[in-house]
């Protein structure tokens, strides 16, 4: 039988568009000390390291031989992870079976991004294949466009529904002092005056480029039980990675979400997500895409995301939050993006978000991580006395 691991440490830097104060090794120390201190752990406890970014983003290569030195893995048994926008939820995964395995006690996992090292637009538009993919060359923007087309036209939701969610995670984000954007939004109306970048899809809807890192311990289920961190449980991970050929004009499609959320699901017993999970920190690159996932993950019927949205569902003092940290939109770290969903599910479960804490009461979370070429992982935790 696998070894039951759990979250002990959680740290992450303060997220901004540029941090030219320090170099990418640098800014790994800020979330490996945070997490150490969080943990009540000295480096040389730690067994194993993961590390991982979008090398393609800042263009260089085996980052992790530089990072070693940085994040105290020198002379202990280190695995760089590059798996796109997974990368952070990838880093998660792989520092669990490392301790689930009985390899290894206690593993850190590390993610981060320095995107103004690079070219980070160029790195996204070039790297799908320039004939079956050709669509894709309009980047990021150009596929949640698609994403917010389709929703719009298939459910009927008005076109403000997308600045909804942005008033939502800009709340949240206020309250979280690790949140890049921290905008100071009060109405509806106040969010549609953003330019548009491609219709429906406004400046607004789309996550910024930006640069921090995050890290989390994770420890076996003897160890964690004598930190004095109160642990979060790692009850279940799954990783899909379902590529489709669109043609052109066709629907986008949601396979890999629908897949990884009913797998997860299937196998712990979750019958009803929004009663049997307490909070969901998703990876959602643009507004749309979070109403259309919501309903990917089987959280609601579809065509449901957007009434409930304009309910108060989602909000961290509602029935059910969604990313009460302020979510992708918010920060975007590449790299060290999927981590964060789950070093923020984890700091609700224990109790410890501060001022974005959850009203509910924090029993399960599920968070994912998302990549442009059909690619979930997602992830199942539990607090400690469930």
């Amino acid at each position: 039988m696998a070894i039951r691991p759990a979250i002990v440490g959680v740290g992450q830097t303060y997220h901004r568009s540029k941090r030219p104060d320090v170099n990418i090794g640098e800014l790994c120390t800020e979330a490996v000390r945070a997490a150490l201190e969080d943990a009540k752990l000295p480096p040389e406890k730690i067994g194993a390291f993961v590390v991982g970014n979008m090398e393609l983003f800042e263009g260089r290569y085996m980052q992790d031989m530089w990072q070693a030195d940085f994040v105290g893995a020198v002379g202990k048994p280190l695995i760089r992870v590059t798996t796109g926008g997974t990368t952070g939820g990838t880093l998660a995964s792989v520092a669990f079976e490392h301790v689930a395995s009985g390899m290894f006690d206690l593993v850190m996992a590390v993610g981060f991004e320095k995107q103004s090292e690079g070219d980070t637009r160029a790195g996204l538009k070039t790297v799908a294949d320039p004939l079956w993919n050709r669509w894709q060359t309009t980047g990021a923007i150009g596929y949640f466009a698609r994403v917010a087309t389709f929703y719009i036209k298939e459910t009927g939701a008005p076109e403000d529904a997308g600045s909804r969610v942005r008033l939502r995670l800009a709340r949240h984000a206020a309250r979280n002092p690790h949140a890049h954007l921290r905008m100071d939004l009060e109405s509806v109306d106040q969010v549609m005056k953003f330019p548009y970048l491609i219709p429906p899809l406004r400046q607004s809807d789309m996550c910024p480029a930006s640069e921090g890192a995050c890290a989390i311990i994770v420890a076996s289920e003897e160890t964690a039980r004598k930190l004095p961190r109160k642990p979060v449980w790692v009850d279940d991970w799954t990783s899909v990675h379902k590529e489709m050929v669109y043609v052109r004009g066709g629907r986008h499609s949601t396979a890999d979400l629908e897949m990884a959320a009913d797998r997860l699901f299937r196998r712990n017993g979750i019958r009803e997500p929004m009663k049997d999970i307490s909070v969901a920190e998703i990876y959602a690159p643009a507004t749309w895409a979070e109403l259309e996932w919501l309903e990917a993950y089987g959280f609601c019927e579809k065509g449901d995301a957007w009434k409930l949205e304009e309910k108060g569902q989602f909000h961290f003092d509602g029935p059910f939050p969604v990313n009460p940290s302020g979510g992708v939109v918010c920060t975007n770290p590449i790299g060290a993006t999927g981590l964060i969903r789950v070093a923020e599910c984890a700091l609700q479960l224990r109790g410890d978000a501060g001022e974005h804490q959850i009203t509910r009461k924090p029993t399960r979370g599920f968070s994912t991580a998302w990549g442009g070429s059909g690619w979930t992982v997602a992830h199942l935790l539990s607090a400690d006395g469930l």
